[in-house]
């Protein structure tokens, strides 16, 4: 995110807002695609560092009888990062339940192992990708670090691929590694499957695990489809920047799991919105669904210009569809931090 564009970004919202409707918004030139707005249903507090572009991505577990953490029984916890500080871990009610101080972590993803998760997050400042592990119960433990030699670690997402956990790191210049993840139940290691490059800035990205596909966002280009069972690099443009549903930069993206469908959310940093896509079929088959904003409603003030966002597929807590938790850039009254999002309402306001 550029730190300069947060009040365009804001006068572009507030004008949608105000009006209360659905419909188009200029920016820089750029005419953005009919958008749906959606109320907000709650906020976590702010990250610590103040006056800054610290907050970016979050990440949201629930276990099967929801989760013991801390001696607490909570629907479900979200892990958030301050980029100049560490790793947070929300209840869904939005309070900080844990923070471990591990310094410039930008992206983290998690995925569910054993009664828990391991979790990875990109590390700027030891220049790879941090690991944790949560058991089930207790709290988030650092686990393992996976050394790389990107220039810059940027984006990260986590899958699964024919059994073997994966790690995707992509530097901020748009170079991408891909690592098969071990653990030994005390320490997790990384050993380097694939390299290949964007060609320019990068940062978002997600894995579906049943299809091997990585979803890759360039910021300025549009979101990639990448085969991690083909050859490195080989992939097709799924959507482009320039006819109004994506406009750069291309930031966060989730997949979510919804009634025998796959839908792709896109940040679309630029006119503070969210794209989404029916990715259910093959590369070449995915059907726009729309794009929605979110807007202050329930005490809390609307997204702008969000980096990362994470979707939960089914029930947690008192969303009983899914939950979609996005990173507001402008948080009225304090620090950077992580709106909830109830799925359910998206569907309804999309006409899913």
């Amino acid at each position: 995110m550029k730190m300069r564009r947060r009040f365009g970004v804001i006068s572009v919202t507030v004008s949608l807002l105000l009006c209360g409707c659905a419909g188009t918004a200029q920016l820089g030139g750029v005419t953005s695609a009919p958008t749906v707005e959606v109320p907000a249903a709650g906020e976590t507090v702010p990250v610590a560092t103040q006056l800054a572009d610290a907050a970016d991505d979050p990440a949201i577990w629930t276990g099967a009888n929801g989760v013991n953490f801390a001696g607490k029984q909570l629907p479900g916890i979200i892990l958030g990062t301050d980029k100049k500080a560490g790793l947070y871990v929300f209840g869904l009610d939005g309070q900080s339940l844990q923070f471990l101080p591990d310094g410039l972590l930008n992206n983290v993803d998690l995925r569910a192992q054993g009664a828990g998760f391991v979790a990875g997050a990109s590390d700027r400042g030891r220049m790879g990708v941090a690991l944790y592990r949560f058991t089930g119960e207790g709290e988030l433990k650092p686990a393992g670090f996976v050394k790389s030699d990107v220039a810059e670690p940027y984006g990260f997402c986590m899958g699964r691929i024919d059994g073997t956990l994966v790690a995707v790191l992509i530097g901020k210049d748009g170079q991408v590694r891909e690592y098969a993840l071990t653990d030994d139940g005390t320490t997790i290691t990384g050993t380097e499957r694939k390299r290949f490059a964007v060609g320019s800035q990068a940062e978002g990205c997600t894995i579906d695990d049943a299809t091997a596909t990585l979803f890759l966002g360039e910021e300025v280009k549009g979101v990639w489809r990448y085969s991690l069972r083909g050859e490195p690099g080989t992939r097709t443009l799924m959507a482009g920047v320039g006819d109004g549903r994506l406009v750069a930069d291309v930031e966060g993206m989730t997949l979510l799991r919804d009634g025998g469908q796959t839908f792709l959310i896109v940040s679309s940093q630029g006119d503070s919105a969210f794209s989404v896509w029916d990715v259910s079929g093959p590369a070449g088959r995915e059907r726009y669904i729309g794009r929605f904003r979110v807007a202050a409603a329930n005490g809390v003030d609307g997204v702008s210009g969000t980096d990362g966002v994470d979707a939960w597929s089914g029930p947690i807590g008192p969303f009983s569809r899914g939950l979609v938790v996005m990173q507001d850039d402008v948080n009225e009254g304090g620090a950077q931090n992580f709106k909830l999002v109830d799925w359910a309402t998206v569907r309804a306001r999309l006409n899913l």
